[in-house]
């Protein structure tokens, strides 16, 4: 478990299954302690008798089950509440409150705002807290997620609405795909001085066994070729490549359906 210090609270990464991260936010000014996407119970149970604290919620991003995995058991272990996009509330284990863009929750000693980010699935939300945005699978380290349910046009939507956020907003994002996203960075945004510094540092970071995430809204702006469109210079380079329309929607597609094909 490793643990970060923000205003208000302290994010304390869990690794789970595979390559996920689950993520227990714990307020300084009350007994709130909330689990994001826990994929599965065991970690997380584990990490509270570490913090000697009771889980009190748990937030989903979206109801796949690499995010909702342990939501059942955790709710029975310890009677805390289920929160979760109301739009997609059939489809969250044991929810207990829908929340939406409009109508976040609202928990003691902490501001929560919350982003409807749509693409990944039809009803993904993100979550706000200060400086720390937790993203599910929207948008990952140097990457973002595929687009199952949604539109191209909705995923850079929401990459465009994530992507205005202070670039120092740190990215808590759900799972550890970072050395393989820059792979494909490169092959696509060759001569990017930002990304081959992040490529340097992140492989160092894995080779020591630590975790390349949480990264910041400003280094993927950088070097996250999904975000990249939003500079004007990398969309005519790229369009001109690959003889397409260089207007932001149409690079991100683009970009899109040829990381899917690798």
């Amino acid at each position: 478990m490793w643990s970060y210090r923000h205003k208000d609270f302290a994010v304390h990464q869990i690794p789970a299954l595979q390559d996920n991260y689950i993520y227990l936010i714990e307020a300084y000014n009350s007994d709130v302690l909330i689990a994001i996407d826990p994929a599965e119970a065991g970690p997380v149970k584990a990490a509270c008798e570490t913090l000697q604290k009771k889980l009190t919620h748990i937030f989903n991003t979206h109801h796949h089950w690499d995010h909702t995995g342990g939501n059942l058991e955790l709710k029975q272990h310890y009677y805390c509440q289920i929160v979760g996009a109301a739009c997609d509330a059939e489809r969250i284990p044991g929810i207990d409150i829908g929340i939406s863009e409009a109508s976040p929750p609202e928990l003691e000693g902490l501001v929560i705002q919350v982003l409807d980010v749509p693409g990944h699935t039809s009803g993904h939300i993100a979550y706000v807290f200060w400086d720390a945005l937790f993203c599910g699978d929207t948008l990952f380290g140097a990457g973002c997620g595929r687009i199952f349910e949604g539109t191209a046009e909705e995923m850079w939507k929401s990459l465009d609405k994530i992507s205005r956020l202070a670039k120092q907003t740190r990215v808590y994002c759900a799972h550890e795909y970072t050395l393989a996203n820059l792979s494909f960075a490169r092959e696509v945004d060759a001569g990017n001085p930002d990304l081959e510094e992040r490529m340097r540092a992140d492989k160092k970071t894995r080779f020591q066994k630590k975790p390349t995430i949480p990264s910041t809204i400003g280094l993927e702006k950088n070097t996250n070729p999904f975000l990249r469109p939003l500079n004007s210079g990398f969309c005519n380079s790229y369009a001109q490549k690959e003889r397409i329309s260089s207007d932001p929607l149409t690079v991100f597609a683009h970009l899109r359906a040829r990381k899917d094909q690798r």
